[in-house]
């Protein structure tokens, strides 16, 4: 892969030598994050720099001859065989698990967590738009069972989450909160988001700030993945406008993709 990129797709200054486990890739089409812990499996969170490229373009850039599956989101959480994602008009879901080899699994959001799951034993991936309907809906659950169903263990799941709206960005009324909080598999409502630092306080007394990807991890975590299995992207999409669109910062409707490969 290429080093350098041509304008506009300049290396990102954000966050560039400042990222624990995670790493920018630089190619001929530009620059996109990949997790570490999913270094096994092509794959990448694309920035706002891609914008106007869609999957059908974006796959090959992370390899060449993959079918490309895509869901059309809707904020809930259906998880779908990624064989049932492949040709428009694209089903409603927001979750995809694989079936096949060579597939590549695509999300989109602004300002939602985009979800990879990878199991490096069997090759199988998911990838999951986990919103906070999304989060409250469990389909992180329902790619880690879809997974599961199709042989995979539960304990050899990697995880990364990509970038998303962070908390001190991210404010919510309380009923949203509340109901992330019932739906962590472990129990420990509020009490819990709030020791994870998934919750904080708001001046306003009717709203909460929340943080969608810790609240995330916290349910991932007591779903029984492993700790060191699971990789939190710590840039916020509200705050760096130049890699990410964000509809709670611009109220525009523009999205940035994600997308894994599965092996087998």
């Amino acid at each position: 892969m290429a080093e350098a990129a041509d304008p506009p797709f300049d290396r990102p200054d954000v966050g560039f030598n400042d990222l624990p486990g995670w790493t920018w890739v630089g190619c001929y089409g530009g620059y996109y994050l990949q997790a570490e812990l999913l270094a096994g499996f092509e794959h990448g969170f694309f920035t706002r720099q891609w914008q106007g490229r869609e999957p059908e373009v974006l796959a090959g850039y992370l390899s060449a001859g993959v079918s490309v599956h895509r869901p059309s989101q809707v904020h809930g959480n259906a998880v779908l065989p990624a064989s049932a994602a492949r040709l428009a008009p694209w089903p409603q879901a927001d979750g995809l698990c694989s079936d096949g080899g060579g597939q590549s699994l695509w999300v989109c959001g602004a300002d939602c967590t985009p979800v990879l799951l990878a199991d490096p034993v069997r090759g199988a991936v998911a990838a999951c738009h986990a919103g906070w309907r999304g989060v409250a809906g469990a389909i992180l659950s329902a790619a880690v069972e879809a997974l599961e169903a199709a042989g995979s263990r539960r304990a050899d799941l990697c995880v990364a989450l990509g970038p998303a709206v962070s908390g001190a960005r991210y404010q919510v009324e309380r009923p949203v909160s509340e109901q992330v909080a019932a739906a962590l598999p472990g129990g420990g409502g509020k009490a819990a988001l709030r020791r994870a630092g998934a919750l904080f306080e708001d001046p306003d007394p009717d709203r909460e700030r929340l943080d969608i990807r810790v609240a995330a991890r916290l349910q991932l975590l007591q779903l029984g993945l492993a700790e060191e299995r699971i990789s939190v992207c710590p840039l916020c999409t509200v705050s760096e406008p130049e890699l990410f669109h964000s509809w709670r910062r611009d109220q525009v409707k523009a999205v940035q993709w994600s997308g894994i490969v599965s092996q087998a």
